[in-house]
């Protein structure tokens, strides 16, 4: 490298993948298995571990490990960071409040368990979580999907599912009961995966995915609202096209709404949009958000109480608050049963929700959070809560924002915001029972905008990445009519399906040398290009597998020009009937080559007889000389020609092969090799590489000697072998990329043949003239 220059000049051997390992020891390594893995312990190692040498040090790792707390703990600067917890603690409670009593209206349970559910999970995830801004409470879109589980079990009319331990249970301790054993059913599947280590299964849920669902499900929310906001008597629906449903009965029933209730929210809504408008706007110069949500419910909660809202104008309240907290209870097993299907989308959805809050936190605030701790927290918080009929808890976005921008710097706030929610519920909660559940759906209604405001990606998306698109319409479309769950389900396979479809069909190119250069690229592309008589470059852009093998093959024949297999037959064809008419003598070899004895034109008759050796390397020991298949051939005889002389294959894209890919490859690198055409395989991985061998990949056709290290090597290779073709090719195109030096030897030799060649063709012209 010349300094200044920008440009590097390098002198190194041609290189093989043989000739390099020969030249260059690796280090020997051992493979990690998932069994020796550092994330990973086994039953059989973790028992080994603590029989033999479990010490002081690894049991303080563990214990840092399943307990985070203590180690930002030990680090917890109280001077800076007590006083900016405790503000938005107080904040995030206030907030918490209003929410878990709201986003209980979505479970179809009494508002005063949205209470439970932001108290009890915080506390666990204090200790256990590894986030330290995301506030841990009530989800509206789990919630959502709690209450259409909830109203499928225990509808507002009709019986209820026969499940034993509901005799006697009020239908509010029914659902409560419902609601609490999902969530336990939810935490355990939480903690297992944790436990498993499998959490990188989130990574399946895609932005575009989660956006479609999301907004999806902020309709559902929408639509399960209006009829707090109307003021209407509406039954739960669940299942597919419950939306659907949900709207006939309000339109159905739109007269009856009651005007009070619809200017409350109308009025809430407008304040509360235009606050959280200058609260986005001056945020940086605001010390705290302004809680126009607490303030708006004050003020409700007032005014209900002072004009008697409920007997003069015949509004919904939330009603008696219950304080204190009520016993524990177990989980009801049949109800495991019944709900084991929706309880397992709930588990990832959380899980995908709060950790990729935390992981936007933990990157701003410059931490990490661990995917597997955070599904260990949930699960056991999700299972503690239900323990004391909460219900499944994940993190609210905006909850989340408020918690992080009033200036929280740990999880202290969070656990002073669950002491604000204790405090409403043990001592001050009658306060609320005067408030308008039109209130309640009003707030959540409003902060609904985030998430209904993503209609905006689709056009974004549908002009960067059309599948991406296509993945959130679904998904979107899928949610809405079907429900949540099978909308989930439906958008991941849609998403899936465009992944697959992505690798079974890439977009396979044919390479050139950019002139001056050792670069490669698509010969589309570029006008400045070098491409050497004979030679093919091919790409491939992905791995290769069962279901692109063939795609593979086909867009190889395209670029190629011929079909092997075809060309291979038509060679055997040709070749028996040769040996053929030599056998009757109707054909007889010279120094000139194939003469015909006979004086007529030869019959073409083609031997039907052992038809499916015709794919087998073709056999000239019965012929007094090869056949050179690019000439014309005697007695009729045509087989297509072929200008191929070298393929090179780029592997640099390709990270796996499986099992009918390797099959699959062999067969078509035989087909190649038995019409003569050299193939190499450049840039492939060394774990490929290793796998060719352990399959015995190798044989007497297809050699090890076709693997070369880079792309470049292969073609100088090439232009060494082949001389005299690229050298021609390169005087017309006046390329500069390569300079093939040969010997002077090598050059003799050349004039030799060249007057040998002379002298041949000479001898055989007066041999006609004088015959």
């Amino acid at each position: 490298m010349r300094p200044g220059a920008r440009q590097y000049v390098v002198n190194r051997p041609l290189y093989s993948e043989d000739s390099f390992a020969d030249e260059h020891e690796k280090v020997c390594r051992r493979r990690k298995t998932i069994l020796i893995e550092d994330s990973f312990i086994s039953p059989v190692s973790f028992r080994v571990c603590c029989d033999s040498s479990c010490d002081a040090k690894r049991a303080k790792n563990a214990a840092l490990s399943l307990l985070p707390v203590i180690g930002w703990m030990r680090i917890y600067r109280v001077k800076e960071w007590l006083l900016p917890d405790v503000v938005s603690g107080i904040s995030t409670g206030l907030v918490a409040v209003l929410q878990g009593m709201a986003y209980c209206l979505l479970a179809s349970l009494p508002p005063w368990y949205g209470l439970f559910s932001a108290f009890f999970p915080v506390i666990i995830y204090f200790f256990m979580g590894t986030s330290r801004h995301i506030s841990v409470g009530p989800f509206s879109v789990l919630c959502l999907m709690i209450g259409s589980v909830v109203t499928r079990i225990i509808p507002d009319e009709g019986p209820p599912v026969n499940i034993t331990g509901l005799e006697g249970l009020s239908i509010d301790d029914q659902r409560v009961l419902v609601a609490s054993s999902l969530s336990f059913l939810v935490g355990i599947m939480q903690l297992g995966m944790g436990l498993l280590q499998v959490g990188f299964v989130v990574m399946y849920l895609s932005d575009t995915l989660v956006s479609g669902f999301t907004t999806a499900a902020a309709i559902h929310i929408l639509v399960s609202q209006l009829k707090f906001v109307l003021g209407l008597q509406v039954p739960g629906f669940s299942g597919p096209l419950s939306l659907i449903y949900t709207l006939e009965v309000i339109f159905n029933k739109i007269t009856s709404t009651n005007l009070c209730d619809l200017v409350i929210s109308l009025v809430i809504m407008v304040i509360v949009f235009i606050v959280k408008e200058v609260n986005d706007r001056f945020k940086s110069k605001l010390p705290v958000p302004i809680p126009i949500e607490v303030i708006m419910t004050v003020i409700a909660c007032g005014l209900s109480y002072g004009f008697d809202f409920e007997n003069k104008f015949g509004i919904d309240i939330v009603g008696h608050i219950p304080q204190g907290y009520e016993s524990p209870v177990a989980p009801n097993l049949q109800i495991f049963q019944e709900t084991a299907m929706d309880a397992f989308p709930m588990a990832i959805v959380g899980f995908a929700v709060a950790f990729s809050v935390a992981k936007v936190y933990s990157v701003k605030h410059d931490y990490t959070v661990d995917g597997n701790q955070e599904l260990i927290a949930f699960g056991v918080s999700n299972m503690f809560g239900a323990t004391f009929k909460s219900f499944v808890a994940s993190t609210a976005l905006s909850r989340s924002a408020v918690q992080e921008s009033t200036g929280g710097k740990t999880q202290v706030a969070g656990l002073l915001s669950a002491i604000i929610v204790m405090i409403v519920t043990l001592a001050i909660g009658f306060l609320l029972a005067p408030l308008p559940k039109s209130v309640l759906g009003a707030v959540v209604i409003a902060n609904l905008k985030g998430m209904l405001m993503q209609f905006t990606d689709i056009p974004y998306l549908w002009r960067r990445d059309k599948p991406d698109c296509v993945v959130w319409l679904c998904t979107c479309t899928a949610s809405i009519l079907l429900g949540l769950d099978l909308g989930l389900a439906v958008g991941l396979g849609v998403e899936l399906i465009s992944v697959v479809l992505r690798v079974q069909f890439p977009r396979c190119s044919l390479l050139a040398n950019i002139k001056g250069t050792d670069i490669y690229k698509d010969r589309k592309d570029y006008l400045s290009i070098y491409e050497p008589e004979g030679v093919k470059i091919f790409r491939i852009p992905s791995p290769i597998f069962f279901a692109n093998i063939d795609f593979f093959r086909n867009k190889l024949v395209e670029s190629l020009g011929f079909n092997p297999l075809q060309i291979l037959k038509k060679r055997n064809t040709a070749l028996r009937r040769i040996k053929k008419l030599l056998k009757n003598g109707d054909l007889q070899w010279t120094s000139m080559g194939f003469l015909n004895t006979t004086c007529g034109p030869i019959e073409d008759s083609e031997d039907k007889d052992n038809m499916e050796e015709l794919d087998q390397p073709i056999d000239f020991k019965d012929l007094p000389a090869r056949i050179d298949w690019n000439r014309d051939l005697p007695a009729n005889i045509f087989v297509p020609r072929v200008d191929v002389h070298s393929l090179i294959l780029d592997f640099a894209a390709v990270s796996f092969l499986d099992i009918s890919a390797l099959k699959g490859l062999k067969t078509m690198l035989k087909e190649l090799i038995r019409i003569d055409i050299e193939v190499y395989i450049v840039a492939c991985d060394p774990y490929i590489l290793e796998k060719l061998h352990d399959c015995c990949f190798f044989d007497d056709e297809v050699q090890p000697s076709m693997f070369f290290l880079t792309l470049h090597d292969a073609m100088l290779n090439v232009m060494e072998k082949h001389y005299d073709l690229t050298e021609k090719k390169s005087d017309h195109g006046k390329n500069t990329s390569f300079k093939v030096y040969r010997r002077e030897e090598d050059k003799d030799q050349n004039d030799q043949k060249t007057k040998a060649l002379k002298y041949n063709f000479f001898r055989c012209l007066y041999y006609f003239q004088h015959n």
